[in-house]
């Protein structure tokens, strides 16, 4: 079953079921106004959602319309909690090798690195990327993201991976040059990640079929920067953990609503060949190679698409694609 927030005006949006070849979609209304309403009564929300969806496959939804991705939202325009992980090896290898000389940094094999993000606002697949100066390091970040139903405090890694509701792709923007400034004061980030991206859908896991296993999508994240291929990173491969371990962890010391979000962290592989799905891994290697950085962060009007096939290469979420631009500035 494959969901997205209609835009209407409002700020939450109009819940939707799409059809599995994009092209047609259904609003869900009679069901739920929007996703989150959704996941807070997903016991009786989800058959009548699949039910629905059963329709629209067959030719039996009458209010049917034609699937428009630059209508579409975020599938969660604001949620109660966004988390992101940083789970795959290489880009943490990478970025230690590059930048760490003193060794500061330590990535501990016993629990994942997570922090908290904002969540008040998540940018639509094809809305632009508005910020402020290029000087600060505007790169994109492709990566996995799930929604959770409730999970209560000190769930276990081996149960956890029960309460995803939807997986869906995230495009974590981030500002490098002023990462390093905040880490510094031992404090988190704040300013250095504004609003994520989300692809148009949101699907359950069974829609991946075999590509959903052992709680990660084994599917290659397909970047685009400027029209030309950037990466095609597997995000099934080289992860330290999962989604399930992820979410154990974060309910360490709380509880977790329904409609939180979790992250991945940058999909990364050892094998050069598969290429990078940002552009500060892209980077280090150039620094390691040679000594220093030969491809620039973002300009304002660069464009990034992300996307992920099936085997049949069908896109499941349909695609990220996002223009950077530079905000207006008050007179």
């Amino acid at each position: 079953m494959k969901l997205g927030t209609l835009k209407d005006g409002t700020r939450d949006g109009k819940l939707v079921v799409v059809s599995r070849d994009l092209t047609k979609a259904v609003a869900a209304q009679d069901i739920a106004p929007t996703l989150q309403r959704a996941l807070d009564d997903w016991k009786s929300a989800e058959p009548a959602l699949r039910a629905l969806a059963e329709r629209l496959e067959k030719g039996s939804a009458p209010t049917a319309f034609a699937f428009d991705p630059t209508k579409m939202m975020a599938p969660l325009p604001r949620a109660y909690q966004w988390i992101d992980g940083s789970v795959f090896k290489n880009h943490g290898e990478l970025m230690k090798k590059a930048f760490d000389t003193e060794n500061k940094v330590s990535f501990p094999e016993d629990r994942p690195m997570m922090y908290q993000g904002a969540s008040d606002e998540f940018i639509g697949p094809t809305d632009d990327f508005v910020t402020v100066e290029e000087a600060w390091g505007i790169d994109f970040e492709a990566e996995v993201g799930v929604i959770t139903g409730e999970v209560a405090m000190q769930t276990p890694p081996d149960k956890a991976g029960a309460a995803i509701r939807l997986v869906m792709l995230m495009n974590d923007w981030s500002l490098r040059n002023l990462i390093m400034e905040e880490l510094s004061r031992m404090f988190g980030f704040m300013q250095s990640k504004p609003a994520s991206a989300c692809s148009p859908l949101a699907v359950t896991p069974d829609e991946l079929g075999p590509a959903w296993k052992d709680w990660m999508v084994h599917l290659p994240l397909r970047v685009q920067f400027n029209g030309s291929p950037f990466g095609r990173a597997n995000a099934g491969v080289g992860a330290a953990f999962n989604f399930s371990h992820l979410i154990s962890h974060a309910t360490r010391t709380r509880n977790l609503v329904a409609g939180s979000i979790i992250g991945s962290g940058t999909v990364s592989n050892a094998d050069r060949e598969t290429g990078s799905s940002c552009i500060a891994e892209r980077r280090a290697m150039e620094r390691i190679e040679h000594g220093a950085p030969r491809t620039p962060f973002m300009k304002f009007g660069d464009r990034v698409r992300i996307e992920a096939l099936d085997a049949a290469g069908r896109s499941v979420f349909g695609a990220i694609d996002q223009k950077c631009s530079a905000l207006a500035r008050r007179v």
